[in-house]
């Protein structure tokens, strides 16, 4: 039996984990501490197996044609699940990876290479002094923010100054992707919402329907634009799933969010 390789994270003073899945040949679960974190299909990219990523890549297949390749910036690296994916589904497109833990980004691109046509490149920061110092002239078509977890998460990265930021780091037609995990009766997920309402012209948040009872806890993805989203394209976004599948956006956004 091969060891399982580990390293110590000095930031969240918890040891990360590779290790394989053993119910999907070629992939392996990135765990910090006991609590798995990201998974990876080696042999094949393409395929994302946890929900809620998944969720992002369908959603953002259908608001950016394949055709046009990607400037994406990932806040929160994890196992660069969604870089890896947008390797082969959107070619030459081009990656950040901002972690504030050095030694998880070198472990993943050690543990797990990039496909050969992945173009990244990893920083070490802090997920938002990155927007005005490394990256301050950069404009990013999608940006991902990977890094919630609900009330513990790090205040300076759930304000709105802090969404105007990211709007800021956007070309026009960009779009922030933001996973929120959280507990009933979900909170932490509407202070979200509102703290990007400020910054974006639309939000939107998707999830399971369950979800949206605030019955259970789980992670829903914002998804916020600087225009306007067709019902359309609402309407397609749900319709990719995972299913079930909801989106709420507007009055019905603004309901489930209140208090």
């Amino acid at each position: 039996m091969s060891k399982i390789p580990k390293r110590w994270l000095g930031f969240v003073q918890e040891h990360a984990t590779i290790y394989d899945d053993d119910l999907i040949p070629g992939s392996k679960i990135l765990a910090i501490g006991e609590a798995p974190q990201s998974h990876v299909n080696l042999a094949h990219p393409e395929e994302v197996f946890y929900e809620y990523l998944a969720r992002i890549a369908n959603h953002l297949a259908v608001l950016h044609s394949p055709e046009k390749p990607l400037k994406m910036l990932h806040l929160g690296a994890g196992a660069l699940t969604l870089a890896r994916w947008a390797s082969v589904v959107y070619p030459s497109s081009t990656h950040v990876a901002v972690d504030i833990e050095r030694e998880l980004l070198d472990f993943v691109l050690t543990q797990l290479p990039l496909p050969e046509k992945c173009q990244l490149n990893p920083i070490v920061a802090d997920a938002r002094s990155v927007l005005t110092d490394q990256l301050k002239d950069e404009k990013f078509d999608v940006i991902v923010l990977d890094i919630f977890s609900g009330p513990e998460a790090p205040e300076h990265l759930t304000t709105p100054d802090y969404y105007e930021e990211l709007r800021d780091s956007l070309t026009e037609d960009g779009l922030l992707f933001v996973n929120i995990g959280d507990d009933p009766p979900l909170n932490f997920a509407k202070s979200q919402v509102h703290a990007s309402q400020r910054a974006f012209e639309f939000v939107m948040l998707s999830s399971s329907p369950e979800m949206f009872t605030q019955r259970y806890p789980g992670n829903l993805i914002l998804t916020a634009t600087k225009k306007p989203l067709s019902e359309d394209l609402v309407q397609q976004c749900q319709a990719a799933g995972p299913y079930p599948s909801e989106v709420r956006h507007s009055l019905d956004l603004d309901r489930f969010s209140k208090p």
